[in-house]
Formats: structure tokens, C-alpha cells, sequence
């Protein structure tokens, strides 16, 4: 048991900000397209953590264009570039799914101050 998680610990970033449901971050993708590399960002609102130590994964939803787009990224991937905090989001749920039924104003968070 010890053996995997030392072998997991080296592979966990290091550099992560404070992130919690409800917040708003951008998270910035390396992307392969053929041989090309690029970034892309993606900003949402954090509706879900799940798992923790090297399976930790954020679940981060937005709207554009009238349609709600969600995306779950692994935290400790290496095609995660970055991941900033935009926006303090003050909610009292561990999981915000009922965002998914709201659209415009009715979905925004408070921000906490």
C-alpha cells in the first residue's frame, strides 16, 4: 500500500490554488492536433469534486451560445496546464447538479467576499 503511494505522490502537482465547488476557474488544456500543440481555456463554474490524491477530478460547467457544456478534467494530468481561481463562489452544497436546469441570470453564484 505504501509502494503506491509514494509511487502516486511524485506524479501529484504541486502548484494547485485553492479550489472549491462553486468557484469560477479557467483551466488551461495542452491540446495535440496532429503534430501541432496548442492551449485552450476553458471557464466555468465548478459543480462537482470527486476522488482525491491522483484521481482527484473537477467537473466544470458553462454556457455558451444558449447550451450548457460540461467537462471533467483530472486535476493532477499533465495536459493540464493551468488552473487559476477566477471568482469565489459561496454556496452550502457539495455538488451544484441543479445548475444544470437553470439558464441565464438564475444560474449564477453569489461570490463569497
Amino acid at each position: 500500500m505504501d509502494l503506491v503511494q509514494t509511487l502516486s505522490n511524485q506524479y501529484l502537482k504541486p502548484e494547485l490554488p485553492p479550489m472549491n465547488v462553486g468557484d469560477t476557474v479557467r483551466v488551461t488544456v495542452r491540446i495535440k492536433e496532429g503534430s501541432r500543440e496548442r492551449n485552450q481555456a476553458f471557464e466555468g463554474t465548478i459543480i462537482a469534486k470527486k476522488h482525491g490524491g491522483i484521481n482527484e477530478t473537477i467537473t466544470v460547467r458553462r454556457i455558451s451560445y444558449n447550451v450548457g457544456c460540461e467537462k471533467v478534467f483530472p486535476v493532477h494530468s499533465p495536459t493540464i496546464v493551468s488552473i487559476e481561481t477566477i471568482r469565489r463562489g459561496k454556496v452550502r452544497r457539495a455538488k451544484l447538479y441543479y445548475l444544470r436546469d437553470r439558464v441565464g441570470k438564475r444560474a449564477k453564484v453569489k461570490e463569497r467576499i
